[in-house]
């Protein structure tokens, strides 16, 4: 018994500051892998966004897979240049919430700007990648 008391007294303290040392850096790393994680999902939606306008505004001839495609290569590009990896599913899925975005954005423009009654006219206005088939 005597021995544990003399054990504790002297060497106590600094086996608990290598604990917690070492809790301090498992802390820090798994924090930062967090933050790491939301500051990249972050960073595409955001390239999503931007490439879902951009395509729209270069490639007002394409149409339908052509512009999707289009949109694709292009966020994986810059993702890419960034560092950040991301699977098909994911980007297309980001594309797609991001063109969703945008078409309600337009939608409530042009409702907002001008009353058209015409049955056809939200479905002429409408913005998309995907073909109407």
């Amino acid at each position: 018994m005597e021995f544990i008391k003399l054990f504790i007294s002297e060497y106590g303290t600094t086996i608990l500051y290598a604990v917690l040392t070492a809790l301090a850096g498992y802390i820090g790393i798994f924090a930062k892998k967090l933050y790491t994680k939301y500051v990249n999902d972050k960073t595409k939606q955001a390239v999503a966004k931007t490439v879902v306008q951009a395509v729209e505004q270069i490639y007002k001839d394409l149409h339908g897979e052509e512009k999707l495609n289009k949109a694709l290569e292009a966020a994986s590009e810059m993702l890419a240049e960034k560092g950040i990896t991301i699977t098909d599913l994911e980007m297309r899925m980001l594309i797609e919430a991001a063109l969703a975005e945008f078409n309600r954005a337009f939608e409530k423009e042009n409702t907002d700007g001008a009353e058209d009654t015409t049955e056809g006219a939200a479905e002429n206005n409408s913005i998309g990648f995907t073909s109407n088939n």
